[in-house]
Formats: structure tokens, C-alpha cells, sequence
């Protein structure tokens, strides 16, 4: 059932935010410490939620005509930041939100396969925290539902890295009605509750529903809990295969028939209207590997395979309004800080037009099909950039970033273009909740925190940010600082972009501008050599 946000009740104001710092280095070993505020002094909630795959433009708040209602009501109530950055991938990007460091720092610079060092072991290693285990040493209720995928054996599941409470899917992209139906034939997907393997119904099973409904039970089970909680929600939708309800498709079946010029069009004159992006900003013209929608041979099945897609944000957006309500119903919602992002730009796999793991011949939606939309209808989700999931291009690190929290955010529907990257939600959490991030973690030394807090940002518009940021994934890397982009795909060269004229990355300056690029250069280099970042592809050390 789809079910948009009732209208928001009135609420006292907050007695008066802030929170005493509270020391974790030795508490972070403790099960469950005190809490400690001072008097009249409230620690916010924390809820952090995140769509798998997905592009910058999809949501109707960034300019996508998918009915987002929710999302959309959140960006009215608070603020959306244009230029917020993910880690290109599903893995590395989750590593760095969980922990405040760069995804190589934490044991996670490529997926979940140990590839032989520190790096790129493929589980959370133990020299970072988790904002669950940093957090839960601050008095917090700790809550996940979703997609966990930085560790797929004990001891490295939500549980063992500060959850209290935990459901969802262990592993990556999986049959959202039926997870032992796997992309191919050896591949297992693991779920479970708790520290429990969870097998799911065989009959009314979908997993974005799913993971709501357990978000929204766990806030009901602790509802009178006097501690503040964190809730991190990590969806899977609109992440391939495509596959939603049926009555959610017919509500976009025949909308894409307009085909993806012309939706890129229509993205992009929102954005422009919004203040998202500016109009000197070209369109990256449309991807070479695919061809004009009037020359798409079938365009029944793909208005369908958008249309799919589309269904499963939408769903995706119904449940996050079912936990808001809830946030609501328990008298919270004024002093809950609600975060929202993306793990990576749209996905292009399987080709202009998508892949087709069954070929049997069923359309894509339901449980026995397995299928992705493509790079044609990924090059619309990406609108105004070029490139995708994977690569460090602006499509494939560029999210959508909203935060809500009424008793501090007060002027809604703000548009911010302060660079913000995923290292950064850490911080922010830890500032938010008047904690101290640690030094010392069971008895290891944490590697120092990378990310800056947003508050200043939510407070006050702006913030000291970093002096630079940097991306590493299969190759393909990044710096940014400033205004200036120093980017290149695995196996090509250095490109450097202007991003205050041209953040669509289509006038390279290298040539122009050869001390800039030697100057970032180095400063890459410098961050790779500290982060343990290897060549790709990466070859195991000799035994």
C-alpha cells in the first residue's frame, strides 16, 4: 500500500539542544553504559537512511518526476545539499558512512572479498568504529534495518559492530521477493535477525517492505525507552533486479514511453529551477555506447524496465513515510535529525539497454525475472553528469543529500552548496549527539576521524570544510579541492575540471592548467600512499 505522509502535528519546542561530551575511549567497551546529559539539555534522535543505486535526479526533489512525497516533505522541512558526495560503490561507500574514514582506512577499499591487505580485506577491520558502537557508548539505542554488505561471515555482522537490534540482508543485490533466487547459479544471499540467520515467507515477501516494517517495529518496541536512538535504514531499492508490486508499475507503466532524451531535458530544466544546478552548466550530451530513444527497437519493454524502477523508489519513499509517521506518533519527530543519501550514481550494467539474468522471456517485475535498466536509462538518472556507478565522474559519486531536524534546521526547503562527502555523516552524529569520537576501541588504537561535522551547515549555512577530498575505486580516482576536480578513469589519464563553470566535466583544463594537475596530483598521491590504496587491479601478495 502506498501511503504518503499525514500532516505534521504540532510540537513543543525543544527545551534546548546541546549535550555534554561524553568520553568513549574507555566506555566504548562497556555493554551498556549510562547515559549522561545535563539538565534540560536533549540529545536528538538519529535516523540515517540510504537508496541503493540511485541517481542524482531521481527523487521529485532533485528534478525526477518519480512521486516522492515524503522525501519531498522532508527537503521542504529541511535542507538538500547539491553538491554532497558518495564512494562510487555499494561497499565503499557504506564503509565510509559507518565510519567516518575513507573505505581503504576501514578495511573496505574495494568490495567484500579479502584481496589480501589491511585495505582491502572486505570487512570493517578493527581499527575503525562504527557510529552504532560509538554512539551506543553514548547512551543511544542502536537500530539497523537493510543492507549491511561490509562483512558476510561473524564476527563482522551488525550485531558485532554495535547494533542492539538488527534485520535485513547481510550480502548485496538480491530477488526483493525471494533472496534464494540468486543473480546466478553458486551465489548465496544471506539475511538475518539479529545475530540469527533469517529465512523470509514464502508467500507476500518483498524486501523494501520488509525492511520498513522492521524499522518501524523496532521503534515501537522501544518506545518507552528513555535513551535517544539511531536508526540506520539502508535500503536496497531501486538497486537491480527490477522488481516491484504490480499495482506500483501500473502507476508509471507508459510514462517513459517519452523515452530518455527528452526525460533528461525535463530533469534538467527542473534542476535548473530549484537552484540545484546552474544553467551555464551544459548537459553531458548522451552516453556514446547508446543511441537516440526514436532509434530504440523496443521501447514497450523499456518504458517498462523505467517504469519498474520507478515503482521501486516510490515504494521506497511510502515506507520512509511509514517511519516518520511512526517518529511521530511517538511524539519525537521535532528533535529527530533524519538524514538522507544515495550509495552511488545510477547503474549502467548490462549495457545500454540492461541485462537479462533468466531469458525466459517474462517481463521484468516479478519474481522469476532478472533484469537492470541499463546505461541509457542510468544516463537520465545521472542528469546533468556523464558516467555512473563505479566511476568517480560526477555521475557516479554525485547523491542527493537531505536533512531534517525541526528543532534546528528552521528555514525549510533550503538549498545548500557546500561540499559535503560521506566521511562526513560520522561526525556529524557524534556532534549531534554530544559525544567524543575514540582514540582507543577494545584495546586497538582507531584511526583519527576523517570527516567535519555538518552542523555548522545545518545551523548556520556554512562550515569550514575540507581542504580537499578524495576518491579510489577499481582504479578510478579523484581529488577534489575547492572549485577544482583532478579526475580519471582506470587506465586514462588526468582530467582537470572547473567545477564552478563546468560541473558536467566536458572542458578538460589539464593541458591548460599543467601546475594544478601536479599540484592535486600530489596531493592524490599523498592521500593513496597514507589510505594503503594499491593498483588496480589488485594483485595478492605472493605466500
Amino acid at each position: 500500500m502506498n501511503a504518503s505522509l499525514c500532516t505534521r502535528r504540532e510540537f513543543l519546542k525543544a527545551a534546548g539542544f546541546g549535550a555534554v561530551a561524553v568520553s568513549l575511549g574507555e566506555r566504548l567497551r562497556a555493554s551498556e553504559p549510562a547515559a549522561s546529559t545535563a539538565p534540560g539539555r536533549k540529545r536528538p534522535n538519529i535516523v540515517l537512511i540510504m537508496a541503493d543505486d540511485m541517481g542524482y535526479s531521481d527523487l521529485g526533489c532533485y528534478g525526477g518526476e518519480i512521486h516522492t512525497p515524503n522525501l519531498d516533505r522532508l527537503a521542504s522541512e529541511g535542507i538538500r545539499f547539491s553538491q554532497f558526495y558518495n564512494g562510487a560503490r555499494c561497499c565503499p561507500t557504506r564503509a565510509s558512512l559507518l565510519t567516518g574514514l575513507y573505505a581503504h582506512q576501514a578495511g573496505v577499499g574495494f568490495m567484500v572479498g579479502n584481496l589480501g591487505y589491511r585495505a582491502y580485506q572486505g570487512y570493517l577491520n578493527e581499527r575503525c568504529v562504527t557510529i552504532a558502537e560509538a554512539l551506543k557508548s553514548a547512551g543511544y539505542r542502536t537500530l539497523m534495518s537493510g543492507k549491511w554488505h561490509v562483512g558476510e561471515d561473524r564476527p563482522h555482522w551488525p550485531r558485532d559492530r554495535g547494533f542492539d537490534r538488527y534485520f535485513g540482508l547481510i550480502s548485496g543485490a538480491a530477488n526483493y521477493f525471494d533472496p534464494t533466487k540468486t543473480k546466478a547459479d553458486g551465489v548465496v544471499r544471506k539475511m538475518a535477525l539479529d545475530d540469527q540467520p533469517y529465512t523470509p515467507p514464502q508467500e507476500g515477501f518483498y524486501m523494501t517492505d520488509a525492511f520498513t516494517d522492521h524499522a518501524v517495529t523496532f521503534l515501537d518496541e522501544y518506545r518507552r525507552d528513555d535513551k535517544p536512538f539511531f536508526l540506520y535504514l539502508a535500503y536496497t531499492a531501486p538497486h537491480w533486479p527490477l522488481h516491484a508490486w504490480p499495482e506500483d508499475i501500473a502507476k508509471y507503466q507508459g510514462k517513459y514511453r517519452k523515452g530518455w532524451d527528452k526525460l533528461r531535458e525535463e530533469r534538467r530544466e527542473r534542476m535548473i529551477k530549484m537552484g540545484l544546478i546552474r544553467q551555464r552548466w551544459a548537459m553531458s550530451p548522451r552516453d556514446e555506447e547508446t543511441w537516440p530513444w526514436d532509434e530504440e527497437k523496443d521501447q514497450k519493454l523499456m518504458d517498462l524496465k523505467m517504469a519498474v524502477y520507478a515503482a521501486q523508489i516510490e515504494r521506497m519513499d511510502a515506507g520512509i513515510g511509514r517511519v516518520l509517521r511512526k517518529i511521530e506518533e511517538l511524539g519525537k519527530r521535532d528533535n529527530t535529525l533524519v538524514m538522507f543519501l544515495a550509495d552511488n550514481g545510477g547503474c549502467a550494467e548490462g549495457g545500454p539497454t540492461g541485462f537479462d539474468n533468466r531469458k525466459n522471456g517474462l517481463p521484468p517485475g516479478g519474481v522469476d525475472s532478472y533484469m537492470s535498466y541499463g546505461l541509457s536509462w542510468a544516463n537520465a538518472s545521472n542528469t546533468p553528469f556523464r558516467r555512473y556507478k563505479h566511476w568517480v565522474h560526477e555521475g557516479g559519486i554525485a547523491t542527493p543529500f537531505i536533512a531534517s531536524w525541526p528543532a534546528v534546521i528552521k528555514k525549510g526547503g533550503t538549498i545548500t552548496h557546500e561540499v559535503g562527502h560521506i566521511i562526513d555523516v560520522m561526525a556529524t552524529c557524534v556532534d549531534a549527539a554530544g559525544a567524543e569520537y575514540p582514540k582507543t576501541h577494545n584495546g586497538q588504537s582507531v584511526t583519527p576521524l576523517e570527516g567535519k561535522s555538518l552542523l555548522p551547515v545545518f545551523r548556520e549555512g556554512k562550515r569550514k570544510g575540507h581542504d580537499a577530498v578524495f576518491w579510489e575505486h577499481e582504479g578510478n580516482r579523484a581529488v577534489r579541492q575547492g572549485r577544482w576536480k583532478l579526475v580519471s578513469a582506470h587506465g586514462g589519464p588526468w582530467e582537470l575540471y572547473d567545477l564552478e563553470v563546468d560541473r558536467t566535466e566536458l572542458h578538460d583544463l589539464a593541458g591548460k592548467h599543467p601546475d594544478k594537475v601536479q599540484e592535486l596530483t600530489a596531493l592524490y598521491e599523498g592521500w593513496a600512499t597514507r589510505c594503503g590504496v594499491r593498483p588496480w587491479p589488485v594483485q595478492r601478495p605472493k605466500t
